[in-house]
């Protein structure tokens, strides 16, 4: 009789990535890292359980957005109060908060519970080359398309 697999939250071995998001479109990047975060690229992958790995993203201010979404994109947000709508376009945040931008499009692609938001903290995004994650031995990740 052959059973399925179910991995164990104490079974689950966590290894750190770093993806250069240099000349990559956004999206692809985004769906990519949230399929590493989720951990449905490995064969333990388990729906219901956190058994994915952590990601570094570097050269965020060096993704690339196709069309006119850098004018035509836009980030909203409400304060709650009356007339606290605010638009913001992701060329400007492009050039403000780059780090903001993939965070914003990986965490709109993880699942949108308890377990999305448990798998959202393993991204850490930075602007430049530089990272603090050497003491992990984080090995280097090549997009699969």
């Amino acid at each position: 009789m052959r059973s399925t697999y179910i991995a164990k939250e104490g079974e689950v071995e966590r290894k750190w990535w770093v993806v250069d998001a240099t000349g990559q479109s956004l999206g692809r990047l985004a769906s990519e890292v949230a399929a590493i975060l989720r951990g449905k690229l490995k064969p333990e992958f388990t729906p219901h359980l956190d058994t994915g790995d952590f990601v570094i993203v570097v050269n965020a201010d060096k993704i690339v957005l196709t069309g006119k979404k850098l004018q035509q994109k836009m980030y909203n947000r409400h304060s709650g109060y009356p007339g606290g709508f605010r638009a913001t376009s992701y060329d400007v945040l492009m050039k403000t908060k780059p780090e903001f931008v993939i965070e914003k499009a990986v965490k709109g692609m993880l699942p949108h519970n308890r377990l999305g938001r448990a798998q959202g903290k393993k991204i850490k995004v930075y602007v430049g080359d530089v990272h603090p994650h050497a003491a992990q031995l984080p090995e280097v990740w090549t997009m699969r398309g």
